[in-house]
């Protein structure tokens, strides 16, 4: 596909994907092709190609003399980055948010435990340095930056998990983040208590211990939790 044609791809993804999950398609209906070339003023070729990329994520069937159907919720690949940043960027927001910081309580402090025991030394490193500079980052509104050594961190202790399924998680992680950041539901800046919750994290996998570890990360997802109930209610 040409760069032109990438960016069509790219615009109509990025309107209908958003406009699916958000309801304005109700499960059930039907989206003819020819509507959408003409809607979207864009080729056959372009449109079937978003097609296959929203079949992907399971947001519809495409069935011959039927036509492209939307698919309901349940079917939904709810992993899927961009499903779940079209979700966080809907009306559905802070119950999406809740979901998946669930997600995160459920997996993350395990994640933790099993970093203490099996990270190498180079791993120990990484999270060290993005503990640090989570640090740096926390004032001044410096929310992007912070947001780099926060999705990084979280990327390592799943990864260092040694759990390939956990590893999977990160991009479903690194979502959350963002969209908590570009949405505004955070603080202006972090929390102090939540950045040196994610330092004393780092040293307790140096230390290899796999108690303290789960503990502490268990505090930072209650935490983001509590966060939600007061910026997202």
């Amino acid at each position: 596909m040409t760069n032109q044609g990438q960016g069509l791809h790219a615009r109509v993804l990025d309107s209908l994907g958003p406009a699916i999950t958000a309801g304005a398609y109700p499960p059930g209906s039907v989206l003819r092709t020819d509507e959408l070339e003409e809607r979207f003023d864009v080729s056959r070729t372009v449109v079937r190609e978003v097609v296959r990329v929203l079949e992907s994520m399971h947001l519809v069937a495409s069935r011959r003399r039927v036509g492209v159907t939307v698919l309901p919720p349940e079917e939904w690949n709810v992993y899927d980055p961009n499903v779940i940043r079209w979700r966080l960027a809907g009306p559905d927001r802070p119950r999406q948010l809740r979901s998946l910081t669930v997600l995160r309580s459920a997996v993350e402090p395990v994640a933790a435990g099993l970093a203490a025991r099996l990270a190498t030394p180079g791993q120990c490193a990484e999270l060290t340095e993005h503990a640090l500079g989570m640090v740096a980052t926390s004032r001044g509104q410096q929310l992007d930056a912070y947001l780099r050594h926060d999705i990084a961190f979280h990327r390592v202790v799943l990864r260092a998990s040694g759990n390939e399924m956990f590893a999977r998680l990160g991009d479903v992680v690194a979502e959350v983040l963002s969209g908590r950041t570009r949405h505004q539901v955070m603080f202006t800046d972090p929390d102090p208590a939540a950045v040196t919750l994610h330092v004393r994290v780092a040293e307790a996998v140096r230390a290899h211990d796999a108690v303290r570890a789960e503990e502490l990360t268990r505090e930072i997802v209650t935490g983001a939790m509590a966060e939600l109930d007061i910026l997202a209610p």
